[in-house]
């Protein structure tokens, strides 16, 4: 069924021009009201100095153009492209109301934006093959960690198109891809975990206790005000991460749930609050003194120019990231005979899945332990029934 191109509003796209300020990109279309009367109507798309060229402003208003076109109804998508389907999407459920995070969205709009878009844009969503798609990140450099992250977004992607009733699959379903990394991921040992805090003075040196003790992301630790930390119950609660000097929530509503204080870290928190210059209860943790406290530090700059050398003065050879500290929490839980739902409260997964799919990776230690179990098993059994 081809598109029915009579009913399909384009619209018109303008420069208007203000007294009072720079010119704008101005959207403007018919719209039918419920007694069946049109009557014009119009949208700001934004400003002739952000929006350069009319391409750039006729992209800005894909996912209203479409949006406009589904509420009128009587029309064929069959000849919709993905980076209709894409802007739409970003108008949708990229949009602030929408509850996700700063550091989600950045990595939807670059998945969007500079990886399916150049290859994908301009095909139609009726001729999207699961092959083609499988030899395209087949194909493409990276780790297979990264190709299968671009193959979630496409597959939401193209969920949000089947949610709007403009297709009846999901073509991305069927594409096969590994996640498995090309190398192993960074686990501490205890040892390791403190010699490099014993390399460290605060607040360094609180901050990745706090992070080697709690597993929390990097954005949470940094998102972490004086007020969270409820020394009395001997509590904390996560309630905001800091994704470039960005505030915003949590990842999920599972790592909203409030952790517990252990007798050290509560100790750790409130030596450093004493000697901190920013101690009120809406002062940042981790404060920076170069922005006079009013933000935290920057995670890369704290890991390029503190952990990593402290960790080389160590004598840890393993390049250490943030996330390496949550990995070894819950490889540590895992080895010490915590409890998967233990384990998963504690990292504040939504899924037991993720956290033995994921995190759980057993300690050499542990690995050799099991053996011997299991050699001393089979060979006392194997004594006992040789003949005397």
């Amino acid at each position: 069924m081809n598109l029915q191109r009579a009913r399909y509003q384009q619209g018109s796209l303008t420069i208007e021009r203000r007294s009072k300020s720079s010119p704008v990109w101005v959207y403007r279309w018919w719209e039918k009201d419920q007694s069946g009367h049109l009557s014009r109507r119009k949208q700001i798309v934004g400003q002739k100095s952000e929006l350069r060229s009319k391409a750039e402003a006729l992209k800005a208003i894909e996912g209203l153009r479409l949006e406009i076109n589904d509420e009128a109804g009587g029309w064929s998508f069959s000849s919709m492209k993905v980076n209709q389907l894409i802007e739409h999407f970003r108008r949708v459920e990229l949009a602030d109301s929408n509850g996700k995070t700063t550091r989600t969205k950045q990595v939807y709009v670059h998945q969007l934006v500079n990886i399916i878009s150049p290859t994908w844009g301009d095909h139609r969503l009726k001729d999207i093959k699961p092959v083609a798609v499988e030899n395209w990140l087949n194909g493409r450099p990276g780790a297979p960690g990264s190709k299968a992250k671009t193959k979630g977004v496409m597959s939401v992607l193209f969920q949000h198109a089947m949610r709007y009733e403009w297709m009846t699959r999901n073509p991305i379903r069927l594409v096969r891809q590994g996640s498995l990394p090309q190398q192993e991921e960074i686990v501490l040992a205890p040892v390791e975990v403190a010699a490099l805090l014993d390399e460290l003075r605060d607040p360094f040196f609180t901050l990745i206790l706090l992070a080697a003790v709690t597993g929390l992301r990097r954005g949470e630790l940094f998102g972490l005000k004086w007020a969270d930390i409820n020394f009395a119950d001997s509590e904390m609660k996560v309630v905001r991460s800091m994704v470039d000097q960005v505030e915003g929530p949590p990842k999920t509503l599972a790592s909203r749930r409030p952790l517990p204080l252990s007798t050290e870290l509560a100790t750790a928190l409130e030596e450093w609050r004493k000697t901190t210059a920013f101690p009120k209860p809406n002062d940042w943790i981790f404060a920076s003194p170069r922005a006079i406290g009013e933000r935290p530090y920057w995670p890369d700059a704290v890991l390029k120019r503190h952990i990593r050398p402290a960790a080389e003065r160590a004598g840890i050879t393993k390049t250490i990231g943030w996330h390496s500290f949550r990995r070894t929490l819950a490889t540590l839980l895992h080895s010490s005979g915590a409890s998967v739902k233990t384990t998963q409260d504690l990292l504040r997964h939504s899924s037991p899945m993720m956290t033995l799919g994921v995190y759980a990776k057993a300690v050499t230690a542990d690995k050799r332990a099991a053996q011997d179990a299991i050699a001393a098993m089979v060979i006392g059994k194997e004594m006992k029934s040789e003949p005397e």
